[in-house]
């Protein structure tokens, strides 16, 4: 069973940090290129994120360019989003993805599974 677990979320103020955890199990991690979306009440899962298998290729959804980091470490099945100078605009549920085929990594279709999810709340 596929399990992709968050972790790292919280309450911060305006300009501050957080780093956000995602662990897999259930499958060979490093055949999966990860992203992380995010979600705010009443608006569709945007990307946020992605990296590529070996985590040699990023991709940042023009608002985090410069702002967050996604890395993965495939030896520990774990891939992480730093985010630093947090705006209130980035409050939202952010979850982590797995996807297994070549596709548009901006795209929720393209990824097989998901985590729960876990809050980042950001106050002005």
């Amino acid at each position: 069973q596929v399990q992709l677990v968050e972790s790292g979320g919280g309450l911060v103020q305006a300009g501050g940090s957080l780093r956000l955890s995602c662990a897999a199990s259930g499958l060979t991690f490093s055949r999966y290129a990860m992203g992380w979306f995010r979600q705010a009440p009443g608006k569709e899962r945007d990307f946020v994120a992605s990296v590529s298998r070996a985590n040699d290729g990023t991709d940042y959804e023009d608002s985090v360019l410069g702002r967050f980091t996604i890395f993965r470490d495939n030896a520990e099945n774990t891939v992480w989003l730093q985010m630093n100078s947090l705006k209130p605009e980035d409050t939202a549920v952010y979850y982590c993805a797995a996807a297994s085929f070549y596709g548009n990594r901006r795209s929720t279709l393209a990824y097989d599974y998901w985590g729960q999810g876990t809050q980042v709340t950001v106050s002005s």
